[in-house]
């Protein structure tokens, strides 16, 4: 189903001389997240608009700020966000309680890359697998970008905040309003934002690809008939539009995403249950990437990949209450389907127009949960939570013997047979996976314990990419082939922390170690182990056996009234054991250091990032995913808030103060032609930034 009535709705909020932003979490109501434990350290949530986060792209440059978090940059939109050293659908990312899948197979467009953040309240990282609620997998954790609905004070019904902002270095223009009116029985809300940035320079002077412009709508209607009871449509839409890449061959002059969620929440009781919740959400992404109209030809031919990818589902649960535990069941699906062909053409054409390859085969993923989770105290001091989750998985493609135009490329089957021996069936899966949870409290402070079991399922790139390149001069293949064969990963996780405070410090820190079976890594072929391909060009995918562990660790310490200090530390190792050599994609040691000042009116404060060196990368005899061992870096950040008024503020800061050139080590590896000789696409260099908020 396409969307073009309800984005032509949203289309004519983005119109709108007025520019909408989120109420602020002191407006708002409270929503309750289900199966989070707010006191284990490894559970963050954060409010959205705080003094430190300077004017974040999108959701996943959001998430770079919270402690044991990476995220990978291509350009200057799209991070891709990496939580104990696994990204993409090892995490669990819903959007308002909806998933949405990119349409660009090299991850342009991360789900993060459509969260408008002027229209979300908070967000939720759950890391490691710790609920069974929001999906299988998540074996990295689960992100939950959340809204609330808005409250009225008594006597006024209405509410609103206009924002605009300001960054230096790539201009970056950003405007967004958030409007609400409503009572007791319902309300309506409407929020809408924009984006424009240019190219930025690093800490060299060097330009890098990075611009984009972005608009986004959404219009909330609530029907709220007693306290106990809620309904409510959502309708988004998101534009993205001449988008550069600095790591990656090509750019997308188009992203259109636009997504339909409708909730239920109940409280006081239906059947045995003391509350339900049900959710149904729909979202369509159409994608364009091209070699040609936003960037000078370099390849010697012109190329475009359109795409599409629609993903459909819900979930009902209840909570039934059993003495002083509280037992949540529940059902969810998920239906995603893919199309993405890539069209070439020689340089003097306008656009290209033979089928070179079918990208995606018009692959679908169906995937049906069932889950339970229990929290139950054991005694006074202790809480025990269980849980456990079956998915049904059905995997399948439409278009597996459709020929391409152009003469040498294959069928998606024969290019599957050509390196695995293997074609496309329907593959089915039943996977069962869970997790025992363990907290026991010492006064103010806590004990935690946990081991866990989730099973990720591959999804349509790793098991149907069919992208088919052959140097006609050397003969030799630089294909990217899926593996319809894949087994699923096996997480199997044990996890331990410890938090405590008093009057004048707090601090936590985990320990954990993931064993998996049948991780599933991208690598280079080379004749391996059921890999019939050995020139060591071709992008292929293989189940290897793999083992992460790593530590967090936070404390912040109340220097005065207004005076705190604060600091963290996170660091992962993944190994590939199959093949003796590291995971690529993993960050190095990171480490924050804060002084934040709050007095009156005024808000301060600095922040010291650093990452030490990272030397294992995957180079030898690698996957080719690692550019280089990376070396270690410090920059320092400056921020601010001045409250003007009741109702009227003004942020501001300095992102990278000393202009130093960097580069985080998961970042992409540069094919910017501005900057040839760069090995990463680096970070911005120093950038002032300034947002003025107004609220009524």
């Amino acid at each position: 189903m396409r969307l073009s009535a309800l984005s032509l709705a949203i289309s004519s909020l983005l119109a709108a001389p007025c520019l909408l932003a989120q109420e602020q979490a002191d407006q708002l109501g409270e929503i309750q997240v289900e199966g989070v434990a707010e006191t284990t350290p490894a559970v963050t949530r954060t409010p959205v608009g705080d003094t430190s986060q300077g004017l974040p792209v999108d959701g996943g440059d959001f998430l770079r700020d919270i402690n044991g978090v990476s995220g990978i940059r291509m350009g200057g939109h799209g991070i891709d966000p990496v939580i104990r050293g696994q990204s993409q659908n090892r995490l669990n990312i819903l959007l308002d309680g909806a998933y949405i899948h990119g349409g660009c197979p090299n991850r342009m467009d991360p789900p993060t890359a459509y969260s408008a953040m002027e229209s979300y309240d908070s967000v939720t990282v759950i890391k490691g697998s710790q609920t069974v609620i929001y999906g299988g997998g998540g074996s990295g954790g689960t992100v939950l970008f959340e809204r609330k609905p808005p409250r009225f004070e008594a006597g006024k019904s209405y509410l609103g905040q206009v924002d605009a902002g300001y960054k230096s270095n790539s201009k970056t223009k950003e405007f967004s309003a958030d409007v609400a009116a409503g009572s007791e029985t319902g309300y309506i809300r409407g929020v809408v934002g924009y984006k424009d940035a240019d190219n930025y320079e690093d800490g060299d002077g060097n330009e890098v690809r990075s611009a984009y412009e972005n608009q986004s709508g959404n219009l909330l209607l609530g029907y709220t008939p007693d306290k106990d009871r809620r309904l409510e449509l959502n309708i988004e839409a998101t534009r993205e539009d001449d988008t550069l890449y600095a790591g990656a061959g090509m750019d997308s002059p188009m992203s259109d995403a636009d997504n339909i969620r409708f909730k239920y929440e109940q409280s006081d009781g239906l059947g045995p249950f003391a509350g339900v919740k049900a959710e149904i959400y729909s979202s369509q992404v159409d994608h364009l990437m091209d070699n040609f109209s936003l960037r000078e030809l370099t390849a010697p031919m012109l190329m475009s990949v359109p795409t599409t990818s629609d993903t459909t589902g819900g979930r009902i649960f209840g909570d039934i209450m059993v003495g002083g535990s509280n037992l949540t069941l529940g059902i969810d699906f998920q239906n995603n389907e893919r199309d993405a062909d890539r069209f070439s053409g020689m340089p003097m054409m306008a656009e290209p127009t033979t089928l070179q390859s079918i990208m995606w085969p018009g692959a679908e993923l169906d995937q049906t949960g069932l889950f339970a989770e229990l929290a139950m105290p054991v005694g006074n001091e202790n809480m025990l939570k269980l849980g456990l989750r079956y998915d049904r998985v059905d995997a399948s493609i439409s278009r597996g013997d459709e020929k391409p135009d152009l003469g040498p490329s294959p069928t998606p089957n024969n290019l599957y047979a050509a390196y695995y021996a293997e074609t496309s069936d329907e593959q089915t899966e039943n996977n069962l996976g869970g997790f025992v949870h363990y907290e026991h409290a010492l006064g103010d402070d806590s004990l935690f314990a946990g081991f866990s079991r989730s099973v990720r399922t591959a999804d349509a790139t790793e098991r149907y990419l069919a992208g088919f390149a052959r140097n006609m001069m050397t003969g030799m293949d630089s294909s990217w082939v899926g593996n319809p064969e894949l087994e699923p990963e096996k997480h199997h996780q044990l996890e331990v922390g410890y938090k405590w405070k008093n009057a004048a410090i707090n601090t936590d820190v985990t320990l954990y170690y993931n064993d998996v079976s049948d991780y599933i890594l991208r690598d280079k072929a080379r004749g391996q182990d059921g890999i019939l391909v050995a020139n060591g060009t071709a992008n292929i995918y293989r189940n290897v056996d793999a083992e992460f562990y790593g530590i967090e660790w936070q404390a912040g310490y109340q220097l005065s009234n207004a005076l705190q200090a604060n600091a963290s530390l996170a660091y992962v190792r993944a190994e590939n054991s199959t093949d003796d050599r590291p995971i690529a994609q993993i960050a190095p040691l990171e480490a924050t250091i804060g002084l934040d000042y709050s007095s009156g009116d005024w808000e301060l404060g600095g922040t010291l990032r650093a990452n030490a060196k990272q030397s294992r990368a995957d180079l030898e005899n690698g996957s080719g995913q690692d550019a280089q061992e990376t070396p270690g870096w410090g920059v320092l950040d400056l921020y601010g808030t001045y409250a003007m008024t009741k109702n009227s503020s003004i942020r501001f800061g300095v992102d990278n103060l000393l202009d130093k050139s960097f580069a985080y080590h998961v970042n992409r590896a540069n094919v910017d032609p501005f900057n040839p000789e760069a090995i990463q696409v680096n970070e911005p260099g120093r950038e002032i930034w300034l947002k003025g908020t107004l609220q009524f």
